[in-house]
């Protein structure tokens, strides 16, 4: 009777911890689709700025000086850089050159390997060095 008593607490005792499981997976699972808090603004924020308002790329510039001064100075060499390819965009002959120019400033930035280095690097191949 003791050993019937055992095995009936023992199964007991396995259900409960399977059944409390399955309810703990279920609960957990049923959190995924709980939106998470964002970055968004709200319609206060939205009001404060009309969607009609383009600042135009002085005001951008100015905007990321105040935000960190490296970052207005990445965005003056971008409306420079994009001002300079509308000017080159309006001449099929600028359009080579532009393409020159921007070629030499790829080359200078990485520079390609002489066959001497390429030598040098069969060399160490071979050798396992």
């Amino acid at each position: 009777m003791q050993k019937i008593l055992l095995s009936l607490k023992q199964a007991l005792r396995s259900s409960f911890l399977v059944v409390s499981l399955i309810v703990f997976i279920s609960l957990t699972g049923s959190f995924i689709f709980v939106q998470q808090s964002s970055y968004a603004t709200t319609l206060e924020e939205l009001k404060l700025v009309p969607p009609e308002y383009k600042p135009n790329s002085e005001e951008k510039i100015n905007r990321a000086n105040e935000y960190d001064p490296g970052v207005g100075i990445q965005e003056e060499d971008r409306e420079k850089a994009y001002e300079q390819a509308i000017k080159d965009s309006k001449n099929l002959t600028t359009i080579e050159k532009t393409y020159e120019r921007n070629l030499k400033a790829e080359q200078e930035q990485n520079p390609p390997e002489s066959f001497g280095e390429k030598a040098k690097g069969v060399i160490e191949k071979v050798t396992g060095k």
